[in-house]
């Protein structure tokens, strides 16, 4: 993995490297954590991984990301992926319309890619320890002080570090522990099903129906025989009977489910914290780094990590953290104006969708989100006056009482 590259060449405004703190403690085996744990081992920190999990092996979930990963991630990555997407094909009240990808997404297993983040980290120098349940932390004279509880015989055991990094997750145990506010989640659902007949298996299907949900379906080839059928849902509960009244109208049969609480990112998280000598940091779910307009958040959690490698090794303010807080609030701008979308405005986006918005789509992924909207309102101008639309009816929404 291309850690060494990525610290010292990629920033060229940063101040002159500074001391890197003597201990680093990185609470929470996510693919953030690995990424920061593998980047800070590899420029020379001492880095400890703790994992409340007696193995790495999370629950299975199938994602799928943008070809920025292989950027970021290098040829290790090729590892974890499983399938490659090329076309989109967009469903909306008897409407359809399809991209291509100039770049394919990248499927990919997540307890392969935990994996693979975990052996590249251990060969930067990273030491990984499994099986320790975060309990608290407090300052000391000399830094931190953290408690873990064991589990396989539930002792209690302190760890000192100069530097926290808080990779455990939405329901960040870290984040409670040093001060940030909890975060707002949402439900993930998804099931694993036979792809339909004919359906190619490099071929996304998602569905607008803002009846059952805010955001859309989806339906995710993972191999040439089967997919990922899910939604986002605003309470748990409710996403399942979706899903299930959606797969029953269409005929899906599910093999298995799939679910998680995801960050829904609604402003900027600032990612550090002092406590007594000592720096608190978070990435990744942990710090609500994740694109709104999709809830997906490897490729951001990644590039989260890769901003607080570059803090803590560099010192100064980090440009990419800067760059991300610009992407994700573009993306929540955005799905302010399509939170207020009915089905009459679905199916106006698709039909606006022509050549030469369907070409910018294609050639600007989800993570260059600057680049992509000025293209497509720029080769369709009525689709910033759609989104304009569904802004000002939010806006009008809000000022009504009660509502």
């Amino acid at each position: 993995m291309k850690y060494a590259q990525d610290i010292e060449t990629k920033d060229s405004a940063v101040p002159p490297p500074r001391k890197i703190p003597r201990e680093i403690a990185v609470v929470g085996g996510s693919a953030a954590g690995l990424y920061a744990a593998g980047l800070l081992a590899q420029g020379g920190a001492s880095v400890r991984v703790l994992e409340s999990l007696d193995t790495l092996e999370p629950a299975a979930r199938t994602l799928i990301v943008t070809h920025r990963m292989r950027d970021l991630l290098g040829a290790a990555v090729e590892r974890s992926i499983v399938n490659e997407i090329r076309r989109f094909e967009l469903f909306t009240d008897g409407r359809s319309a399809a991209v291509s990808l100039k770049n394919p997404d990248l499927i990919v297993e997540r307890r392969a890619l935990i994996q693979m983040l975990a052996e590249s980290a251990r060969h930067a120098g990273a030491k990984i320890e499994l099986g320790k349940r975060f309990q608290a932390l407090r300052a000391d004279g000399r830094g931190l002080a953290l408690e873990f509880e064991r589990s396989g015989d539930g002792a209690r055991e302190e760890v000192r570090a100069d530097a926290v990094i808080g990779s455990d997750g939405a329901a960040s145990r870290v984040a409670r522990s040093a001060g940030w506010a909890p975060l707002d989640t949402a439900p993930l659902i998804q099931a694993i099903v036979p792809l339909p007949k004919g359906m190619a298996p490099d071929t996304v299907r998602v569905w607008f129906i803002p009846r059952d949900t805010p955001y859309f379906y989806w339906l995710i080839p993972e191999s040439p025989e089967r997919g990922a059928l899910g939604l986002i849902g605003e309470s748990g509960p409710e996403a399942r009977r979706r899903l299930e009244e959606f797969m029953e109208k269409r005929g899906f049969e599910p093999i298995a489910f799939q679910g998680a609480r995801v960050p829904v990112y609604s402003n900027w998280v600032p990612i550090r914290k002092r406590l007594g000598q000592g720096s608190i940091y978070l990435v990744g779910d942990a710090a609500a780094q994740v694109k709104v307009t999709t809830v997906g958040g490897t490729v951001t959690g990644f590039r989260g990590a890769l901003g607080v490698a570059r803090l803590i090794l560099n010192g100064g303010r980090s440009a990419e953290l800067h760059r991300l807080r610009r992407e994700l609030d573009l993306h929540l701008l955005l799905r302010r104006s399509l939170h207020r979308f009915e089905q009459a405005d679905y199916s106006r986006l698709v039909d606006l969708l022509n050549d030469r918005a369907k070409r910018s789509l294609a050639e600007y992924s989800r993570d260059e989100a600057w680049k992509l909207l000025w293209r497509v309102c720029l080769r369709q101008p009525r689709l910033a006056l759609l989104g304009l639309r569904g802004l000002l009816m939010g806006r009008r929404a809000a000022a009504r009482p009660g509502e």
